[in-house]
């Protein structure tokens, strides 16, 4: 049954991108049409462009609010200290719980990239490219402290960002772990792929050390 949209235009707008997500995701970019959305909405196919005027802008509005979402999380989240594992914890955690919390957003700002136009597609990819530089200075700050143990800074915050986003193809919430222990496990694996050295380890290093020494 189609919902009945509120007269109040940023509600309308609110519900249209919201069904808009939740098709796109089910049925992909292609197969989804404005008159489907018209009537999920609860309004008249015509009204839709009022707020996006074509369908390609609906869905570059829908990636580009998702990836500010996202930049605007990890900013609220960054730790005020600049302990690399302590921000790259942070940044895993943040991913993984922003990415369950919209898991349909997320399918759809992965999986239609190729519908968007060169110029949307660019202003798309500067947002990606922006989050992704963040993990590559967390990781590159690691390195250089000792801390982590990173060949390829690209590489590797490429992999950490697949893995780490992957959890949404499979994780339910009513299932036998939690976000916490899926955080959990996950960052466990990306302290092993990046060699992370703890305090505790650092100083078993040191204490293995003196006693070769001796």
């Amino acid at each position: 049954m189609a919902r009945t949209a509120g007269s109040d235009g940023g509600r309308t707008e609110a519900a249209i991108r919201e069904a808009a997500v939740q098709l796109i995701a089910r049925h992909g970019y292609e197969a989804v049409t404005m008159r489907q959305l018209a009537a999920e909405v609860g309004v008249q196919a015509a009204a839709l462009y009022r707020y996006f005027p074509t369908k390609e802008d609906l869905l570059h509005t829908l990636m580009r609010e998702h990836m500010e979402a996202l930049l605007g999380a990890w900013e609220a989240a960054r730790p005020d200290n600049d302990d690399p594992l302590a921000r790259l914890t942070s940044f895993v955690a943040n991913h993984i719980r922003f990415h369950v919390e919209r898991r349909h957003a997320t399918h759809v700002s992965n999986m239609e990239l190729r519908s968007l136009s060169r110029e949307n597609l660019t202003s798309i990819l500067k947002l990606r490219t922006a989050y992704e530089k963040e993990l590559r200075t967390i990781l590159r700050d690691g390195a250089d402290a000792g801390l982590l143990e990173v060949d390829d800074t690209g590489l590797t915050a490429m992999a950490i960002i697949q893995m780490i986003t992957g959890v949404i193809v499979w994780f339910r919430p009513d299932e036998r772990l939690s976000v916490d222990e899926v955080t959990a496990t996950y960052l466990a694996m990306t302290m092993r792929l990046t060699g992370a050295r703890t305090n505790a380890e650092d100083r078993h290093v040191r204490q293995d050390a003196e006693l070769r020494a001796r």
